[in-house]
């Protein structure tokens, strides 16, 4: 029982419509019990859609939470069940509307370990063709391209904040630089 924790009991304390929160009585391997606190969510996907001339589509929108409008790559949550890739492509067509030709997995991304059990599913996206956005009613962004060189110096420097949007953009990158597959 080495670095594993043996669940004991869980109590739901929050369901809503993003999440849900489960208190949760561990045994650790010495023998205590500690408690745990999990945010549950389904997941979600986010694409970097890369134009045939290196520039990335990014989406500017308000965060709530932070209360200040970020720079994010298209992106979203999964449905319950939802195929990950599936999902990207929807995303990217209603955020950016954009419909890929290619569309290559670039890993997973977990983005709070120790206390969410969100997977994000990142992607690239090229070969791409637009037409319109499709945005939710309460959706509100504007799209931005930046060169795939300046959204890596915007990164490094700390201009990026987002995480998925950071390690979707480096990973781009050194894809595109080293020619990696």
């Amino acid at each position: 029982m080495h670095l594993e924790e043996k669940t004991l009991q869980v109590e739901e304390i929050y369901n809503g419509k993003i999440f849900r929160v489960t208190r949760e009585t561990a045994q650790v391997e010495n023998g205590d019990q500690v408690f745990r606190e999990v945010v549950h969510h389904s997941g979600g996907v986010c694409v970097v859609a890369l134009t045939d001339n290196e520039e990335i589509i990014f989406v500017r929108q308000f965060r709530y939470p932070f209360q200040k409008v970020l720079l994010e790559v298209p992106a979203g949550k999964r449905e319950e069940g939802e195929d990950p890739k599936a999902c990207g492509i929807r995303e990217l067509r209603e955020e950016a509307g954009a419909t890929a030709g290619s569309v290559v997995d670039l890993g997973v991304l977990y983005p709070t370990v120790a206390y969410d059990t969100e997977v994000i599913h990142m992607y690239l996206a090229t070969e791409l063709s637009f037409g319109e956005q499709m945005l939710d009613d309460d959706e509100f962004l504007d799209v931005v391209r930046i060169p795939l060189d300046q959204a890596y110096e915007m990164v490094m420097r700390g201009e990026i904040p987002d995480a998925k949007t950071q390690i979707a953009v480096l990973k781009t990158y050194l894809r595109m630089r080293t020619h990696a597959d």
